[in-house]
């Protein structure tokens, strides 16, 4: 479970990096909000994890001062397919604890998987990409 949590750790944090990127270049209050408010989910769910690991004692690498992004974000469009990409790969991350978690912990990680494949179809239909939705939200 240990590589599971470090993992979804991992993939929050680089979504609140991201999201600082994000905000910046979308236009509209209505979408700068949206922005935040998914960065203060994903910093919930950080502290969530690093509370987990420290209960754990399980120790895991530092995470990065800064992150590449995997293509250019200068516009309100590349914004939008990064916020996708993140929301993709954060549901991705919490898919593996599925498996070896139960109670609480198992709530914890679909909720999360639920959240981000949610944000994930918000911002596949406002940047007009279709399909909005995927058929198993998660999967690679």
């Amino acid at each position: 479970m240990n590589e599971q949590l470090a993992g979804a750790l991992a993939a929050e944090e680089a979504a609140i990096y991201a999201y600082g990127v994000i905000g910046v270049n979308l236009s509209g209050e209505g979408k700068r909000d949206q922005a935040r408010a998914a960065e203060q989910v994903h910093r919930g769910r950080r502290d969530w994890l690093v509370g987990r690991l420290d209960q754990i004692k399980a120790s895991v690498a530092p995470s990065p001062a800064g992150y590449e992004l995997p293509f250019p974000v200068t516009d309100q469009a590349s914004a939008l397919k990064l916020a996708v990409h993140i929301e993709d790969g954060v549901a991705q991350a919490w898919r593996p604890l599925l498996p070896v978690t139960e109670d609480a912990d198992r709530n914890t990680a679909l909720s999360a998987l639920i959240d981000a494949a949610v944000r994930a179809t918000r911002w596949r239909r406002l940047a007009g990409v279709s399909p909005v939705t995927l058929p198993f939200p998660g999967r690679p």
